[in-house]
């Protein structure tokens, strides 16, 4: 009797590879060529970025940007599907970094806690349409604010509630919004700026008191200082005066005193 061997055969062990995540994109194109809609436009830009720079002039860590892409998928940088903010505020990040763009796999996952765009006739669909929805769903910005600057009540804002959707905020009793990451509020100011008269968009502090650009700021300390000088010299004019009354009250009354014969330096 014989007996078979059956030898097992085993199977080779797959070999181990290393995972490694897809590398974010590197050729990211940060200027489409695209201008502003109008020379109104650019300067409504410039402005609320001044007027950052000046009510945040306490602190060093923000960014604020405009017309500035946000990169902050793979799919979207591939498919070339730009979003660029009008204007944006990011808190609490280095602000002496130079940037190109906002590109969020660079800055720790952060994405703008104020955006504002400034609509026209040929965006505004999009700017309280695809663009809101993609600011509360993906970006979850807190703060967010749509106008035209050539239509002065077309100032909307949203403010993201406990469930992160956008809540449309009340104006006041001036028809200003409050926004409550900057603790500001934004207004409509009629005024001339860069030449051009227009109604901007602006910031007001807590108290109500605009938010002013460094050469208003320069003139209102030297109309401050031209009040003070002229209240100076009102009082020392006011002090000439009742010395000279009191100058003439005294001659008055020695004329009177010699009248009645009497020595009135004696």
């Amino acid at each position: 009797m014989s007996t078979e061997m059956t030898q097992t055969q085993s199977s080779p062990t797959p070999p181990v590879v290393d995972w490694e995540p897809q590398m974010p994109p590197t050729d990211l194109i940060f200027d489409d060529g695209e201008p502003l809609e109008s020379n109104r436009h650019r300067i409504a830009m410039n402005l609320l970025i001044q007027l950052v720079h000046q009510a945040l002039a306490h602190r060093e860590d923000y960014f604020v940007g405009g017309n500035m892409f946000i990169y902050y998928s793979r799919t979207q940088a591939r498919n070339r599907d730009f979003r660029g903010p009008d204007f944006f505020v990011v808190l609490n990040v280095d602000g002496s970094r130079s940037r190109q763009g906002w590109v969020v796999w660079d800055e720790e996952g952060r994405y703008p806690d104020v955006i504002i765009e400034l609509m026209s006739a040929s965006t505004a669909n999009a700017d309280i349409g695809a663009k809101k929805d993609i600011y509360e769903g993906t970006f979850r910005t807190p703060d967010y604010f749509v106008f035209d600057p050539f239509n002065p009540d077309s100032l909307q804002g949203w403010r993201l509630d406990a469930n992160l959707r956008y809540q449309p905020l009340v104006p006041n009793e001036s028809g200003w919004l409050w926004c409550e990451t900057l603790g500001l509020w934004l207004g409509i100011w009629q005024g001339t700026i860069s030449r051009e008269t227009a109604p901007w968009l602006r910031f007001y502090d807590s108290e109500g008191n605009l938010v002013l650009l460094p050469e208003e700021a320069e003139h209102q300390r030297a109309e401050s200082e031209r009040q003070r000088a002229e209240s100076e010299h009102q009082r020392a004019e006011s002090e000439r005066q009742r010395a000279e009354a009191e100058r003439q009250r005294a001659e008055r009354l020695a004329a009177r005193l010699r009248e009645l014969g009497e020595d009135p330096d004696n």
